[in-house]
């Protein structure tokens, strides 16, 4: 298949587009957006996560990722710990509020992966990470 050098940047954001609007939906009613289900995800995915690391995932800086994450621990969906070998580190968990959240919203997104995967095949599925995994290292490399 050979394809024009502006199909697979409309087809990223057709998808893109699909994936996020049901999430984006349900982030509205509680007043917040995409990078509040990016804090989520992240640190759904390694409770305790250092505020430092967090930053380092999302390459922004701590000034940038400071209302985001108050707006979630005020909200009730995210923890803020001290580190008790640290005293200067902060460590974050989701609460039972926030995991909820996280994943209806990220459930929503795997749902989608999963049925397209499945109608796709598993030589399209292993093609597409394979190129999300080379832009996601920085290019073609």
């Amino acid at each position: 298949m050979s394809l024009g050098e502006n199909e697979p940047l409309a087809l990223l954001y057709f998808g893109f587009r699909t994936v996020v609007k049901r999430p984006d939906e349900e982030l509205a009613r509680f007043g917040l957006g995409r990078v509040h289900h990016r804090v989520l995800f992240f640190i759904a995915r390694r409770p305790g996560l250092p505020v430092s690391e967090l930053m380092t995932i999302l390459d922004v800086s701590k000034q940038a990722l400071h209302a985001p994450l108050r707006r979630l621990v005020g909200g009730g969906f995210v923890r803020s710990a001290e580190n008790p070998e640290d005293r200067r580190e902060r460590r974050l968990t989701l609460t039972a509020r926030g995991k909820a959240l996280e994943d209806r919203l990220s459930g929503h997104q795997r749902r989608l992966f999963a049925a397209a995967f499945k109608s796709a095949g598993p030589a399209a599925a292993r093609g597409f990470c394979s190129v999300m995994q080379r832009l996601a290292d920085g290019g073609a490399g």
